[in-house]
């Protein structure tokens, strides 16, 4: 909804995700969004992460950046703070620095969407699309990820907003776009 706002303004826009984006980054996606909650330990999910969002930063992101687009992106290094930092004692300072050192790059802005984790892991285990693996690790971990995000927006109050994720989904684009559009003078 996003995208077609600011593409109604007149911008160009690339609207992309992660993991994915780039087509090496969506053979990852598969990897790792799909099986067994067990199938990978949170350190070669944090190798597999990286990878396919250094190839979707190559092939996507700064390409369509240096082609003067707005760039949309379904998460990005954020998630992996979380997902996968919070997993086990340490991580968090390993997925820091393999982001310094292989990605380099923050977001100029993000967007918070903020829910009871309850509700929100409900939301994603009713879409029924095959890619729930994370979801699966329960709702201890959903708690922890919340609480981890609103600690991450109050770290960097000048890149992460915080919008209420409860509300209808027009309400939620409405306050969306009333974050995203005075950043873009």
């Amino acid at each position: 909804m996003l995208a077609d706002s600011l593409r109604a303004m007149g911008h160009d826009v690339v609207l992309t995700r992660e993991p994915g984006g780039s087509p090496g980054a969506e053979d990852i996606r598969r990897l790792v969004l799909e099986g067994d909650p067990d199938r990978w330990s949170a350190e070669t999910e944090l190798l597999l992460f990286t990878a396919a969002r250094r190839d979707h930063l190559e092939r996507t992101i700064r390409p369509a950046l240096a082609a003067g687009k707005l760039v949309i992106c379904d998460r990005f290094a954020d998630s992996t703070r979380m997902y996968q930092g919070l997993r086990g004692p340490g991580l968090r300072a390993r997925v820091d620095a393999l982001h310094d050192l292989m990605i380099g790059v923050e977001p100029d802005l993000t967007v918070l969407i903020d829910m009871d984790p309850a509700t929100g892991l409900s939301r994603a285990l009713g879409r029924n699309g095959g890619e729930e693996r994370f979801e699966t690790f329960g709702a201890d971990l959903q708690q922890r990820m919340r609480a981890g995000f609103l600690d991450l927006a109050a770290q960097h109050p000048d890149r992460i907003v915080i919008v209420n994720g409860a509300q209808a989904i027009d309400a939620v684009a409405a306050e969306v776009r009333a974050v995203v559009e005075p950043r873009l003078k």
